[in-house]
């Protein structure tokens, strides 16, 4: 079963607090994530105002092969405004818990059903390819929810997207909501999940695990609150954990990361999965040695995989080998003896820095314990 992955960095990623990405950004990120190879984009909300509609219609107009989608209020004035965009692809989106039905809304299920047919034959009758969201589907009653996929279905809808809006779900109880859900109803799903709890790439494996086959990503796991399933680790999870066949260039993973980065003002920590520059950064000596040896004994895939490189580096916790190999990476000849000198030097400055240490201090240690100077004894 082929995965499609529904990547709204541009709009569920825009909504992060303090996000705020210009009309050319977007445009270069439609762009890399179409290089990557992402079979849908949701560029973003064509109703919001004239700048976003300008945006949306310029998107249209790359000649991308994604499927372009634009989010809508499950309201035919929102449809009308992402049509004149230029849209021929669409979600739509209505709450299903009765806490938001009731809560926010003040509305009722029977209201959420009759809206929701109105919005699909105004759609269907401009011929949208729809996906109709679910928000809050995870703490919606499964008899409803069955009975809104049934909708879905007999109005011309093509697939349910299943929110776990607030992240409570956890990958056991996400396989037995969509597997109940797809069992009762035949829908075709798409799994939206929120990182609350730290489980959204668990839960959206977890769904596709079964059966669903759309997967919402952003770059980064941008989003609301904590963020959505990040895309670089839905996709190398795929690969490498489930080996899953992979049409995406996995290469742009790192470079696409950089450039939603700079355009988000978000740093990519270094210990982030996937795209963190400490995935393929060594230090300590059994690490360093095994690495040297054999990547493939501390390395799940290889860095050139995601456009990393890897790093080998000197601090308190290394060990000979590493430091043999860094010495002579600086064209410096190194024996057993000036390697023992060197040891507890290296440790006590990295030590004392805090940090790992630079090619300039080791060759300075290096110039000492060469020489025999009292700083190596």
């Amino acid at each position: 079963m082929h995965i499609h992955i529904d990547d709204t960095t541009l709009r569920d990623g825009a909504q992060t607090p303090g996000v705020c990405f210009s009309h050319h950004e977007k445009l270069a990120i439609a762009r890399k994530l179409d290089a990557l190879g992402v079979e849908e984009i949701e560029a973003g909300i064509p109703v919001m105002d004239a700048q976003e509609r300008r945006t949306f219609s310029a998107i249209m107009e790359l000649g991308l092969k994604a499927r372009i989608l634009a989010w809508n209020r499950a309201l035919v004035s929102d449809i009308e405004a992402s049509l004149a965009a230029g849209a021929r692809a669409v979600e739509i989106s209505l709450p299903l818990s009765d806490i938001q039905i009731q809560g926010k809304l003040k509305k009722s299920r029977a209201w959420v059903l009759d809206q929701l047919k109105r919005v699909l034959e105004y759609c269907v009758k401009h011929d949208l390819y729809v996906s109709v969201g679910g928000e809050d589907a995870s703490r919606a009653d499964m008899d409803f929810l069955v009975e809104y996929a049934q909708v879905i279905r007999n109005y011309g809808g093509h697939r349910l997207r299943f929110c776990d809006t607030v992240g409570v779900l956890d990958p056991f109880s996400t396989y037995e909501k969509i597997c109940t859900l797809i069992e009762r109803s035949g829908i075709d799903v798409e799994i939206h999940t929120h990182n609350d709890f730290g489980m959204a790439t668990a839960n959206a494996l977890a769904a596709v695990r079964a059966g669903a086959r759309y997967i919402n990503t952003t770059v980064m796991g941008l989003g609301e609150r904590a963020g959505n399933a990040p895309l670089e680790e839905v996709i190398m999870a795929l690969k490498h954990v489930w080996k899953q066949p992979c049409p995406y260039d996995t290469r742009q993973l790192r470079p696409l990361s950089e450039l939603v980065s700079q355009a988000a003002r978000r740093t990519i920590e270094p210990y982030r999965p996937v795209i963190g520059q400490f995935m393929f950064t060594h230090e300590s000596g059994i690490h360093t040695d095994g690495v040297l040896k054999n990547p493939a004994n501390y390395e799940a895939f290889t860095p050139e995989e995601v456009g990393l490189k890897r790093r080998l580096v000197v601090g308190s916790h290394s060990g000979s080998s590493v430091l043999h190999h860094k010495l002579e990476l600086l064209g410096l000849t190194s024996t057993p003896e000036t390697i023992s000198r060197m040891m507890p030097r290296v440790k006590s400055e990295a030590l004392r820095r805090k940090r790992n240490l630079t090619n300039r201090e080791l060759r300075h240690i290096y110039q000492d314990c060469s020489t025999g100077s009292s700083l190596c004894n």
